[in-house]
Parts: structure tokens; C-alpha cells; sequence
């Protein structure tokens, strides 16, 4: 099987490292030097599945260049972290959108290692026309690469992004915002804070796309935390804590996320 990979940052080079490990793999990119590694679209034409890991706000437009170059049969793929709006254009390709929930505060190919989707879920998102062959194809290469597959909807999926990496990402810079004038408190600030605010490092183009394509589902979840914020405040926090206790315990297990 010959695997491409469209755009070489942390993402698509570590799809391209541990594919490596076991497909032939050729990449796009225009800033990488590396075996197996050109700028010219052409060397897609005989891949069976493309990975296309370029930002998000490119995505779109990739993948109606990549029409030109690969066959109708090849499986084409995307790693967006949103899935609605890539999900809605139908190409000539066997297009099944996915995302990989994995990552780091690094970016680039420097950062990419092939380890990076070990024990990682990657949300799927086929649709009715979707052929059980060609999903079975992509599932069993997204297992090779160190992953376990989830599907879903586009919708449902958007959603629980905004709950679990838009909104707490958000967050994570809106508490880095807090303490902007605050120089006591940044004197102060230590590993909990930095845990806490880990996400506001986030890729910026990435965080942007994140925020302004997925407004209305970030809002609904930050809501959401405003009421159980406000919950907690108003009543007895310490009952209210011992259930929180109790879901984080399960969240946190050794079979759980």
C-alpha cells in the first residue's frame, strides 16, 4: 500500500515517520527536505489513501487541487479539528473525513515523531455513501499509526471538540489574559497554573480557525461551564467537589482516556 501525506507539520510528519514504518509513503510539502519528500502533487497518483494535514483554513482549497492528481479510487482523508464544513463537498476522490485528537504545544516538522498517535483516539466521520470497504482501508491504517478509531458524526463531533480541546483551549488563554497586568501573580504562578494553561500555547492559525468556525458550539460549552461555575459557587461546594471526585477518578482510569 503507498500512503501520501499532504503537508508535513506535527501532525502530517508524524503520520509520514511511522508510516514509514510499514507502507511506502510520499509526501507534499514545499518546506521539508527529505527523502520521499517533493513539492509536486503528481507524486500522489498512485497512493491508495492521502492524508491531507494541511491548516485548516487551506483544507478546502487542497483538496480540490489533489482532485487533479489522484485517482477516483484512491481514499482521500483530512485531520481537521472540525468536521462539518469539510464534510459537506462531495469530490471524485473516496473522501472519508477524520481527526486525530492528538497533540502538542510544538509545531512544524521538527516537532513531528512517530510515537504521537500511541494510545491516541481519531474520530472518523463516514457517511451513508461511504463504501464499509474503503472505511475498513482507512481504519486499518489509522491502527497501524497507533490509534483507535471512533466514529461519529460531523455534528456530533464539532460539539464535543468545543467541549473538550476549543472551549478549554479558550479558557487556558483567557486565564493567561487574567493575570496580563498582574505581576504578583505571575511571580507566583507555578506547575499548577502552568498544567491549567498548558493549551493557550496552541498553534495561533490553528486556534483561530478553531474559534471563528466553531463559535456557536465554543459558546454553548462555555455557557455551560458559566452555570456549573455558578452551581458550585452558590452551593455546598464540598458535596458538589466528592461527585466531581468521583467522575475524575473514572475519566482518569487506566481503561478511560
Amino acid at each position: 500500500m503507498r500512503i501520501g501525506v499532504v503537508g508535513l507539520g506535527l501532525i502530517g510528519g508524524s503520520i509520514f515517520k511511522k508510516a514509514s514504518e510499514k507502507y511506502e509513503v510520499v509526501g507534499v510539502s514545499r518546506s521539508v527536505n527529505a527523502d520521499n519528500v517533493d513539492d509536486d502533487y503528481s507524486v500522489l497518483r498512485y497512493c491508495d489513501v492521502v492524508f491531507v494535514c494541511t491548516p485548516m483554513n487551506k483544507t478546502l482549497e487542497i483538496l480540490d487541487k489533489i482532485e487533479n492528481y489522484v485517482r477516483e479510487e484512491t481514499i482521500v482523508t483530512d485531520v481537521c479539528s472540525l468536521k462539518e464544513f469539510v464534510a459537506e463537498k462531495k469530490y471524485k476522490f473516496k473522501f472519508i473525513p477524520s481527526h486525530p485528537m492528538a497533540g502538542t504545544e510544538n509545531q512544524g516538522w521538527e516537532a513531528s515523531f512517530s510515537e504521537l498517535f500511541k494510545g491516541a483516539k481519531w474520530a472518523v466521520t463516514p457517511n451513508e455513501n461511504t463504501d464499509i470497504k474503503d472505511f475498513e482501508t482507512l481504519k486499518s491504517v489509522i491502527k497501524n499509526l497507533g490509534a483507535e478509531v471512533i466514529v461519529t458524526t460531523p455534528k456530533e463531533h464539532d460539539r464535543a471538540v468545543a467541549l473538550i480541546s476549543h472551549a478549554p483551549m479558550l479558557i487556558a488563554q483567557a486565564l493567561c489574559k487574567n493575570i496580563e497586568n498582574e505581576t504578583l501573580a505571575q511571580k507566583l504562578a507555578s506547575t499548577g497554573f502552568k498544567d491549567t494553561t498548558r493549551l493557550a500555547l496552541s498553534n495561533i492559525e490553528m486556534a483561530s480557525d478553531m474559534v471563528h468556525m466553531n463559535e456557536t458550539n465554543i459558546r454553548d460549552a462555555v455557557e455551560m461551564l458559566q452555570t456549573n461555575i455558578e452551581a458550585l459557587l452558590s452551593g455546598n461546594y464540598k458535596e458538589k467537589s466528592e461527585s466531581i471526585k468521583a467522575f475524575r477518578q473514572g475519566l482518569y482510569s487506566a481503561d478511560s482516556l
